[in-house]
């Protein structure tokens, strides 16, 4: 098997910044008297931005719009952005841009449109990648496969011969799903449930890790068993 491209997830690969979703699910909750808790997180982590914006209008029992939930959720997270509360996580500038030397590379996200750009732009990362695609662009969210499918498909290869890189439960299983070779990134506050976990042919300690782990498989040092 070679390899010829390279999708990255967002959130918990390139920057700190699934604490902030967090943040944000819960003050909106909070506004409308509504405890949300760790399982409400762990349910929506990997959703499309019009999935977890109608999973919160309802728990939350408010009377606007699941599109007035979801910009009220995307201005915080972009004010958090803005404010520099979303690093790069260690190592991430130099994985996407040593890897993007030897390989096309796409980002697959759950996060919406406008907080993709936010980061990076943020970071100056925007023409690091080939493509960027967000779920809310696709028709079902992680883990479905829908929005690695599409990011393949945008790369113009197929899913069996790119690598993922993902750091979720529901990350990992969607890009498995659409056929990628995963390399897993496990969240240190949010972990990749056992099962999950498995179906990841690598684990990395961090990005560093990953970024040798890339290259090897680009470079046909390491072979998919």
């Amino acid at each position: 098997m070679t390899f010829a491209a390279v999708v990255f997830d967002l959130d918990g690969v390139l920057v700190e910044s699934e604490h902030l979703w967090e943040e944000n699910w819960i003050a909106y909750a909070g506004r409308h008297g509504v405890e949300w808790t760790a399982e409400d997180t762990a349910t929506v982590q990997g959703m499309s931005a019009p999935e977890w914006a109608a999973y919160l209008a309802d728990r939350s029992g408010t009377n606007e719009t699941v599109q007035q939930v979801e910009d009220a959720v995307v201005d915080g997270m972009i004010a958090s952005i803005e404010s520099g509360e979303a690093p790069l996580l260690a190592g991430a500038d130099a994985m996407v841009r040593g890897v993007g030397a030897q390989a096309p590379i796409a980002l697959a996200s759950s996060a919406a449109r406008r907080v993709i750009d936010a980061v990076l732009t943020t970071h100056g990362l925007t023409d690091e990648f080939s493509v960027t695609v967000s779920s809310a662009e696709v028709p079902r969210g992680k883990p479905s496969p829908d929005v690695y499918t599409e990011a393949a498909a945008r790369l113009g290869v197929p899913g069996s011969r790119c690598l993922g890189v993902e750091d979720s439960s529901n990350g990992i299983r969607a890009a498995v799903a659409a056929g990628l070779t995963v390399v897993a990134l496990p969240n240190p506050t949010y972990p990749p449930k056992p099962d999950a976990l498995e179906l990841a042919a690598d684990v990395a300690a961090d990005n560093d890790d990953v970024r040798r782990t890339l290259l090897a498989y680009l470079t046909g040092e390491l072979v998919r068993s």
